[in-house]
């Protein structure tokens, strides 16, 4: 999978009322990754080569 998108230190400042177990940034990465891909698609299918918020 390689490095980590996410930030370790910022997910755990971010989580106020809970504690961060230690797979959750890898599980959030996932997600994270999940994401990119389907706005590269979406980006792809309007013929564009730029992410665009209105992609996710």
């Amino acid at each position: 999978m390689g490095d980590l998108l996410v930030v370790r230190a910022k997910i755990k400042e971010a989580v106020k009322e809970c504690n961060v177990a230690g797979d959750f940034a890898e599980a959030l990465d996932k997600k994270v990754r999940e994401l990119i891909k389907a706005a590269e698609s979406r980006a792809k299918g309007n013929n564009r080569r730029t992410l665009m918020a209105k992609d996710l």
